[in-house]
């Protein structure tokens, strides 16, 4: 009965969050975001804190990092969806209403005009959507930013409470839970955007060089999938390439599918992932996917962060109960102790 009153408070806590998450179930995913970032953000506000600087300054400026970065993300997004929308339909307006496929000496004509009507009309659509909800857009935007501010100004609040709840022979778990949860943030947060960026730049100087009409429109695009485990921007390129080829540009085709393939596709993935993978503890390709399309066909957009998260956790409890043949007799006399 020593640990009776720990119980209590940790389905309290329990109890308390479930009904948390029903109530902020419209922000729940800005609230997730928040979290993770303010875990990355974490060792920035640190730091800033060893050379001197207040907590409330630190913890301010770590906020603003997440706050510019939240904006960097968005803006492109919204100014390819919004202001570059007819552009976009005016790129499927080139493609031809019927495409020739000659099989055996029989010639097919596939019909293609019914699909670019729908997506033409799909982008007007999701443009009309993404300007409406930007007054939803701005207050999620608040909610993050003082989220993780509070995250970041008092982070010893939520660990206080966790090791209050929890026996002292259990304290190793949360401690290797919170250290798998940094790594694999720091994998999906610094690797994937540094990643991204370099992808955003190559595939704008490309697709500038290969005269594309919309070159910084593809460049985001590009960089967005760059978050598509395997896939990834080759998608596009290949879309560029076949593009090409149905409206006669052979040459160009030819171009975007080698100069895209490599600089695009394979060079931020072979420079940038080596170079921070050591530093950041990628997470293995196979995991990342199988987190990446759950998560993201479960929870939504939001899925990308938490999918490989919960996959990595996952991975880490099951090494724990590997580790830990002793558990028995270690919580019995972890208890005795507490005694």
């Amino acid at each position: 009965m020593v640990y009776s009153r720990q119980r209590v408070l940790a389905a309290l806590l329990v109890a308390v969050a479930a009904l948390t998450a029903v109530v902020l179930a419209d922000v729940l995913q800005t609230v997730v975001f928040a979290i993770t970032v303010a875990y990355v953000l974490y060792p920035l506000r640190q730091q800033l804190v060893r050379r001197g600087v207040s907590h409330r300054i630190a913890s301010a400026a770590a906020t603003a990092c997440a706050f510019l970065a939240a904006v960097a993300l968005i803006a492109p997004v919204f100014f390819v969806l919004y202001r570059q929308r007819m552009q976009l339909i005016d790129a499927l307006g080139r493609v031809p209403e019927t495409v020739p496929i000659s099989v055996g000496g029989f010639e097919l004509a596939i019909e293609v005009a019914p699909l670019v009507t729908s997506a033409q009309a799909a982008i007007r659509e999701v443009a009309i959507a993404a300007s409406a909800a930007t007054p939803r857009l701005v207050l999620e935007l608040a909610v993050f930013t003082f989220l993780v501010y509070g995250l970041l100004y008092r982070p010893g609040a939520v660990e206080t409470a966790v090791f209050r709840v929890i026996p002292p022979a259990y304290h190793d778990i949360p401690t290797r839970l919170h250290v798998r949860t940094r790594t694999t943030l720091y994998s999906i947060y610094v690797l994937q955007a540094a990643t991204a960026a370099a992808t955003f730049v190559l595939g704008f100087a490309v697709f500038s060089l290969l005269g594309y009409r919309s070159p910084f429109t593809l460049a985001v695009i590009a960089g967005i999938l760059q978050f598509v485990p395997v896939v990834g921007p080759s998608v596009l390129v290949v879309t560029l390439a076949a593009s090409d080829l149905l409206v006669g540009a052979t040459t160009r085709a030819v171009a975007v599918l080698v100069l895209g393939l490599v600089l695009v596709s394979f060079v931020p993935d072979a420079v940038i992932r080596t170079q921070l993978a050591d530093r950041t503890g990628e997470i293995s390709p196979g995991l990342y996917f199988v987190g990446f399309v759950g998560g993201i066909l479960t929870v939504g957009p939001i899925g990308l962060i938490v999918g490989p998260l919960t996959v990595s956790l996952l991975i880490e409890v099951i090494e724990l109960l590997s580790e830990r043949d002793d558990l028995p007799e270690h919580v019995e006399g972890g208890s005795g102790s507490g005694g």
